[in-house]
C-alpha cells in the first residue's frame, strides 16, 4: 500500500471489524455462556439477536481476518525495506499473538481470537510465496472444508448431548459476573469447549480469508479501480442472493423462530452459513471501502483501527468493569435488545481511548509489547 488514504481504508475496515466483533462477543461476557444459546421470549429480543446473527455473526470476523492476510505482505515489504529477517520477526509475531491470547482468554474474555490466529498464522507462513490466483483457490477450497468441519463438530456435539454417561461441555456460569477471580476461573473453565467451538467454526474461514487477504495485497486490491474491486463489485447480485437467504435462515435457527423438530433445515443452516457468512463479508467489504472513499472517518476512530490489537483486548476489558462485580455488577441484567447498545457504546469507548493514546504516544498500549516480541524496530 503506498498511500495514505489506501492505508485508512485498511484501518476503516479494521475500525468497522473490530465495532461488529465486539457486537457479537458482549453477549457472551453479558450473560451466562448457556444463556446466549437459548432463544429469547421477549419479541424485542428475539428481533435483536436475530439481527446479531444474520448480519453480524461470522462476517466481521471473517473481515478481519481478510486484513490480518492482507497484513503479512506488508510486513514482508517492511522487514524487506528494512533489511531484516522476514521469517524470525514473522514467527516471533506468531508467538507474541500466541501469548497475549493465552492471557486475554484467561484473564478477560475465554471466546479469544488471538490465540488462533497465532496457530493458523503458522501455517499461513507456507502461503507467502503462493501467485494470487492459488491463493484464491485455497480460499474457495476453505467453503467446503469449512462445511465438513462443522458437520463433524455437530455429529460429535450431538452424540456427546445423547449419551446420558458422557459429561457435557462445562461452562463457569454466574462466574463471570463474580469478583475477577471468579470471573477469571469461569473462563478457565469455559475455555476448553470455547477454544474448540471456534475451531472448528471459524479456523478453514479465517484461513480462507487470510489468503484472500494476501491475494488482495499482491495485487494491490485497495487502489482505484483495480481488477480485484471492479470484480468485487460486478459480483455484488450474485453475492447477495447467496448470502441473505443462507444468513436468514441461520438466524431463524439460531433464533428459535423454525424449531428444533426442522432438524434436516436446522443442520443446512448452520453447515451452509459456512458459504453464507463469507458472501456477506465480501459485500461488506466493498461498501466500507466506497464508504471510506467518500466519508471523513473522524482520525481518532482510524487510529483505533490501526492499533487493532489494544482496541479489540480494551473492549473485553470495558466489558467486564461492567458486567462483572468488580465493576458496574450489570451481568445478566440485560436481554439481547438492550446488549445491541451497550455493545455499540463499549466498542466505540474503546476505540476512543485507543485513539487517543495512540494520539499522543504513536501507538496503543499493546502494540509496542507485540513488536518488541517480534523484534520490530
Amino acid at each position: 500500500m503506498s498511500t495514505a488514504k489506501r492505508s485508512n481504508e485498511v484501518d476503516i475496515i479494521r475500525m468497522a471489524a473490530l465495532i461488529g466483533i465486539c457486537v457479537v462477543n458482549v453477549p457472551f461476557m453479558a450473560m451466562p455462556v448457556e444463556s446466549v444459546f437459548i432463544p429469547p421470549d421477549s419479541l424485542h429480543d428475539k428481533f435483536a439477536a436475530f439481527f446479531v446473527e444474520c448480519f453480524f455473526q461470522l462476517k466481521f470476523f471473517i473481515l478481519f481476518s481478510f486484513i490480518f492476510g492482507w497484513g503479512m505482505a506488508i510486513q514482508a515489504r517492511s522487514a524487506e525495506s528494512r533489511g531484516e529477517s522476514f521469517a524470525r520477526r514473522y514467527f516471533r509475531r506468531m508467538a507474541g499473538l500466541a501469548m497475549l491470547g493465552i492471557g486475554h482468554a484467561i484473564l478477560v474474555f475465554s471466546g479469544d481470537i488471538l490465540l488462533l490466529y497465532a496457530i493458523l498464522g503458522s501455517f499461513f507462513w507456507l502461503t507467502k510465496g503462493y501467485s494470487p490466483k492459488t491463493l484464491i483457490k485455497i480460499s474457495i477450497w476453505m467453503l467446503p472444508l469449512s462445511m465438513l468441519c462443522l458437520t463433524l463438530f455437530l455429529t460429535v456435539l450431538t452424540i456427546v448431548s445423547a449419551s446420558e454417561s458422557a459429561a457435557l461441555p462445562m461452562f463457569g456460569g454466574a462466574g463471570l459476573g463474580g469478583s475477577f477471580t471468579e470471573a477469571t476461573e469461569a473462563r478457565i473453565l469455559d475455555w476448553p469447549f470455547t477454544f474448540s467451538f471456534l475451531f472448528f467454526l471459524q479456523s478453514p474461514l479465517a484461513f480462507g480469508a487470510f489468503t484472500a487477504g494476501l491475494a488482495a495485497a499482491k495485487t494491490d486490491f485497495f487502489s482505484q479501480n483495480s481488477d480485484g474491486f471492479n470484480l468485487l463489485r460486478r459480483n455484488l447480485p450474485l453475492l447477495l442472493m447467496i448470502a441473505l437467504p443462507l444468513n436468514t435462515l441461520y438466524a431463524l435457527v439460531t433464533g428459535g423462530v423454525i424449531p428444533d423438530s426442522y432438524a434436516v433445515l436446522s443442520l443446512l443452516s448452520f453447515i451452509l452459513i459456512a458459504v453464507g457468512a463469507p458472501a456477506l463479508s465480501a459485500v461488506y467489504l466493498y461498501l466500507f471501502i466506497k464508504l471510506s472513499r467518500i466519508v471523513n472517518v473522524p482520525d481518532l476512530l482510524v487510529l483505533a483501527g490501526r492499533n487493532s490489537l489494544s482496541s479489540y483486548v480494551l473492549q473485553g476489558v470495558l466489558a467486564g468493569l461492567v458486567f462483572g462485580s468488580y465493576g458496574l455488577g450489570y451481568f445478566n441484567s440485560f436481554g439481547h435488545a438492550a446488549l445491541l447498545p451497550v455493545a455499540l457504546a463499549i466498542g466505540l469507548i474503546a476505540m476512543i481511548l485507543v485513539g487517543t493514546y495512540a494520539r499522543l504516544f504513536g501507538r496503543g498500549p499493546l502494540e509496542p509489547v507485540l513488536r518488541r516480541i517480534s523484534g520490530s524496530r
